[in-house]
């Protein structure tokens, strides 16, 4: 996927067009971990998954909230790919607003509609969980010849 546009109209289209984030999260002592995540947004600020509470990633946002994501087209040829690397604060959430807006995401993917009986079951024990991960920062990385060298992007109004 190439885009040309302002840094904020490239970074916007790069979220849009994947499915998929990468998600990094550390245990209780740091050890770090990434998982990719299939994922939903709202206003490019709030990002949803539904994962098992026991997977890795979920049990490290227990105690270590802080969160790195990153989202990319793996796709593009070596030297041509963009990404939008975030740092954002994540929890587990009850929300049906946040429920609405991942089950629509999925459904325009082909995926099924989500509601709360999938992440509930009759006893009210979560199989799965809404997660959400509020993002205070968005960079990419400037094609400017330095390396690893970020740039702030402003996807947001």
């Amino acid at each position: 996927m190439t885009v040309s546009g302002s840094p904020g109209e490239v970074a916007r289209a790069i979220v849009d067009a994947n499915r998929y984030m990468v998600l990094a999260t550390g245990d209780r002592a740091g050890m770090p971990w990434s998982s990719p995540v299939y994922f939903a947004h709202r206003g490019y600020r709030e990002f949803f998954w539904v994962s098992s509470p026991q997977a890795t990633h979920s049990r490290n946002i227990a105690v270590r909230p802080q969160v790195g994501i990153v989202v990319f087209d793996s796709s593009v040829a070596i030297g041509t790919g963009q990404g939008v690397y975030m740092s954002a604060v994540a929890a587990a959430v009850d929300a049906a607003d946040a429920l609405a807006v991942f089950s629509r995401r999925s459904v325009t993917h082909g995926g099924r509609v989500w509601t709360a009986d999938d992440i509930q079951d009759a006893q009210g024990v979560s199989s799965l969980a809404l997660y959400r991960a509020v993002a205070d920062e968005h960079s990419m990385l400037a094609k400017d010849g330095q390396p690893d060298h970020r740039v702030p992007v402003q996807l947001t109004g």
